[in-house]
């Protein structure tokens, strides 16, 4: 082999390692951005951020999202499970069917609740951390794991009060206290004397407070019922209270003037019989047009859909 010769074989072997190492290099940064996109869109169950959300529209029909610390309020409640499990939530969470959490259309994201079916008296705390239900006549969409604690996962809805825990605002840790020196190395207090106590008999005209008896609150201790919105296991505690009876009304309006609520009632009348409530809100005198009681869920869905139909902005109460 010439001189010539052997320096075209060595360039033509430097160039095939060459080209096999940029390959291989090429492979190699590949496979690492697939790595890296894949672990940017894998959902995050801890992802979720505290929001109260811009107004938006479902259905031709307007939201607008809201603290509302205040908020108590009497309607029907549902659940979702199965189809929604594992997909994100609206305010970025992955959505668990097995944890206490639910949808509401205003509230802000996260926020506690407590949820008490008005049925048989159950009653537990949620976290809001979706939207929903787009359901007229719904108030509130829970969780499978919060449907079955509640006792009502067969029957699909149930008649509850919500009512916030929280004030809204996001969730702040406040820095750690520094402990002076002072009081690190103070000497504990001295033991003090005994000290005896004896039981008073009531003042005259005082009734003394009865023994619990059957049917007063309990306390429910229920075990292994999943994990606590995105904390983990957990020991849920559901509260059994006792329960009265409740009705499903429409309300069609509420007006400050007993005319345009006759004027309404006029205009249901085709529909079925309603009336005309008097109640007093801060001092103002208001008249709301209702429909019912209602015998059943199913029976106030359908009534609802017809006022509905007619541009009544009517909503499903229970009381």
């Amino acid at each position: 082999m010439t001189l010539r010769a052997t320096y075209r074989f060595m360039f033509c072997a430097f160039a095939a390692l060459s080209l096999a190492a940029c390959a291989e290099g090429q492979l190699a940064l590949h496979v690492a951005k697939q790595i890296q996109r894949a672990t940017a869109e894998q959902p995050s169950a801890s992802a979720g951020t505290y929001k109260v959300g811009k107004p938006y529209q479902v259905r031709g029909v307007w939201y607008y999202p809201k603290e509302d610390g205040q908020y108590n309020r009497t309607g029907i409640a549902s659940w979702y499970g199965q189809k929604f499990h594992g997909r994100r939530t609206a305010n970025g969470e992955l959505y668990d069917m097995n944890a206490l959490t639910a949808a509401h259309k205003t509230l802000p994201m996260p926020v506690r609740v407590r949820v008490t079916n008005l049925a048989n008296g159950r009653s537990l705390v949620l976290r809001i951390n979706d939207r929903g239900p787009f359901v007229n006549g719904r108030i509130i969409d829970v969780s499978r794991r919060a449907a079955q604690l509640l006792g009502f996962q067969k029957l699909g809805t149930a008649k509850v009060r919500v009512t916030v825990l929280d004030q809204g605002g996001p969730q702040r840790i406040a820095k750690r206290v520094a402990t002076p020196v002072e009081q690190k190395t103070a000497l504990p207090a001295l033991p003090r004397e005994g000290v005896s106590s004896q039981t008073l008999a009531p003042p005259p005209g005082v009734k003394q407070a009865r023994t619990p008896a059957a049917g007063d609150a309990t306390h429910v201790r229920v075990a292994n019922a999943g994990p606590i919105g995105a904390a983990g296991q957990g020991t849920v505690r559901v509260t059994q209270q006792p329960v009265g009876p409740s009705s499903i009304f429409i309300q069609a309006g509420s007006f400050a003037r007993a005319e345009n609520a006759n004027k309404l009632r006029a205009r249901l009348a085709y529909i079925g019989p309603s009336s005309i409530i008097n109640v007093f809100i801060k001092g103002q005198e208001m008249f709301r047009v209702r429909m019912g009681p209602m015998y059943s869920v199913s029976a106030a869905d359908k009534v609802l859909q017809q006022i509905l139909s007619n541009g009544i902005n009517a909503r499903i109460i229970v009381e």
